[in-house]
């Protein structure tokens, strides 16, 4: 399930920063928003397909929650995809207009667009046991959150590089606090949640480890699944 998230975050996510013109990635995202298959027909043709198979596929997983728990969680689906849209949409109409976000613009912004929520909210129904509903810098893309820094304090790339790392370090403080404060969260979400902010430091460490493959991510990798000691 988590495969098809990500395979889907990523597709959507070059519509936003590779493929798409402002006009189009506003029809594509009040699309997702509406979640109406009858406004595919105001969609150019390579999105009408993005959204068809996204629809399709939410849909499925929330049929597989309902027939399996019996709860009806498309409502929840179906908001963590529109926030994360509407989050790519607000980076491109920076990116268009020229603007360099303030870091506080970029982290309000990016703790969505990041996909995390997108990705826990679907693993939560999966690995939780059955509840109620009481239990709830290229190709297009903006300046991430060194540049934004730089740019507002006037740092060199050095002191804000250690400023990010800063924010990086305290905010594992508070994740790894986090494990133990609530006993009655379902321990294999929480490690879920640990394990994809670990995977995206590692995966970011270097550089951009997704994008391009000759950096050391790629070495990392090599080491962990295909040559491990």
């Amino acid at each position: 399930m988590l495969t098809k998230v990500n395979s889907l975050i990523t597709t959507i996510d070059d519509v936003y920063d590779v493929y798409g013109t402002l006009d189009e990635l506003e029809l594509f995202t009040d699309a997702i928003v509406r979640w109406d298959l009858n406004f595919m027909v105001r969609l150019p043709d390579y999105i009408k397909l993005c959204f068809f198979i996204l629809y399709n596929s939410v849909n499925k997983m929330a049929y597989d929650i309902f027939k399996n728990q019996g709860i009806d969680i498309l409502p929840y689906f179906k908001k963590a995809w529109a926030d994360l849209c509407k989050s790519y949409l607000l980076e491109a109409k920076w990116y268009f207009g020229g603007y360099t976000p303030t870091l506080q613009e970029y982290m309000d912004n990016a703790w969505i667009s990041i996909a995390a929520p997108v990705i826990l909210v679907h693993a939560y129904f999966y690995v939780s046991n059955p509840t109620t509903e009481e239990d709830e810098l290229k190709r297009g893309d903006i300046s991430k959150s060194i540049q934004c820094y730089m740019h507002e304090a006037a740092a060199s790339e050095e002191k804000a590089s250690d400023h990010i790392r800063n924010l990086i370090g305290n905010t594992w403080k508070k994740i790894n606090d986090y494990q133990f404060i609530n006993p009655h969260i379902s321990q294999t979400f929480i490690g879920i949640a640990i394990n994809l902010a670990r995977m995206a430091q590692c995966m970011y460490q270097y550089g951009d480890g997704h994008g391009v493959g000759h950096l050391e991510t790629k070495d990392k990798v090599k080491s962990l699944l295909i040559k491990p000691l």
